[in-house]
């Protein structure tokens, strides 16, 4: 059984060393941080976070090849590599469509502009010709290869990840969703004769953890007001929503600039999108997505109102129940 730790990029830069050094401390094997659009660079946050470790994995979750060209993105996984000594993860994936359009960017082709570049990367890294780019397009410096995870929602994209990568992010919104996902990344790898025992399948769950419910509701409710109009269609169905569910939560975070009234409009069926409570209240739907085969329970943000906190809560009360699982 594996263990990791997801971080947004929205914190102030001093916050990510500390939290890194919780999540070490804890017993988790892994920690990532997200990329997204207008908040901090994640690579200068993972460059901090992997000064402030010794063991644990650290990731970036993720980059996409439409804002970022996928030679940038070798040199950047090689040179975290190098830093790191080894314990540098890339995770890549399309990217939010609706977030990429903020600047201009259409969002097309997703599959195969994944695939492309997942390829690409692989092969520069390794220092072979990449289709589509000339002789001079190398690296100038000894590089290894990467573990390349894939970000992925769609039905598509999950099978693309069964068949390209070294592992997966998926995000479990609800945790019961690996139900779905897992037979998708399966099918994927069957495709081209992996097992999914190949494959590190990580169940991503957002969850927010306090003795305090409400307080730790009130961080998961601001979570899924800013993120829930990009949720994938398949999400939303096996949550039983609609993305005009998201409309009047999009206008009062978006328009009116109101995120009190946001956060009140986040439904309960939307709260089933993450787990909240103190440890032994989170304790049973994780038991129940173990028993559908998960390997590697990940914790996401917003994860409390005080995430020191919930990452030892984390390593104290949950982790050991599924340690030796």
């Amino acid at each position: 059984m594996r263990f990791s730790v997801r971080l947004n990029n929205d914190l102030p830069l001093a916050e990510y060393g500390r939290l890194a050094r919780a999540a070490e401390a804890a017993g988790f094997d892994q920690i990532w941080v997200s990329h997204d659009l207008f908040l901090r660079s994640a690579p200068v946050l993972l460059t901090t976070m992997l000064q402030a470790t010794e063991r644990i994995a650290v990731g970036i979750g993720v980059l996409n090849p439409y804002t970022l060209h996928p030679a940038e993105i070798a040199m950047l996984a090689a040179t975290l590599d190098e830093l790191s000594g080894g314990r540098f993860l890339l995770g890549l994936a399309a990217g939010a469509a609706n977030f990429l359009e903020w600047i201009g960017i259409r969002q097309e082709r997703p599959l195969a502009t994944t695939r492309q570049a997942v390829l690409a990367i692989r092969a520069a890294l390794a220092g072979e010709p990449v289709p589509g780019w000339g002789p001079e397009a190398y690296l100038r410096f000894p590089a290894r290869p990467v573990p390349i995870y894939l970000g992925a929602m769609s039905p598509g994209m999950l099978r693309l990840a069964g068949e390209l990568a070294d592992g997966t992010l998926p995000l479990l919104f609800p945790p019961e969703h690996f139900a779905t996902v897992a037979p998708l990344i399966a099918e994927g790898a069957a495709r081209v004769g992996r097992s999914l025992d190949e494959i590190d399948l990580v169940a991503c769950v957002w969850c927010s953890i306090a003795d305090d419910r409400e307080q730790a509701e009130a961080v998961l409710r601001d979570k899924i007001a800013y993120y829930g109009s990009a949720l994938s269609p398949l999400i939303l169905q096996r949550l039983g929503l609609t993305r005009e569910d998201f409309q009047a939560i999009d206008r009062a975070l978006q328009i009116e600039r109101n995120p009190d009234k946001a956060r009140r409009l986040v439904s309960e069926p939307m709260l089933r999108i993450g787990l909240v409570g103190s440890p032994k209240e989170i304790i049973p739907r994780l038991e129940r997505l173990v028993e559908m085969g998960a390997r590697h329970l990940s914790f996401g943000p917003p994860l409390g109102p005080d995430p020191v906190t919930a990452i030892e809560l984390l390593g104290c009360e949950v982790l050991p129940r599924f340690a030796a699982g």
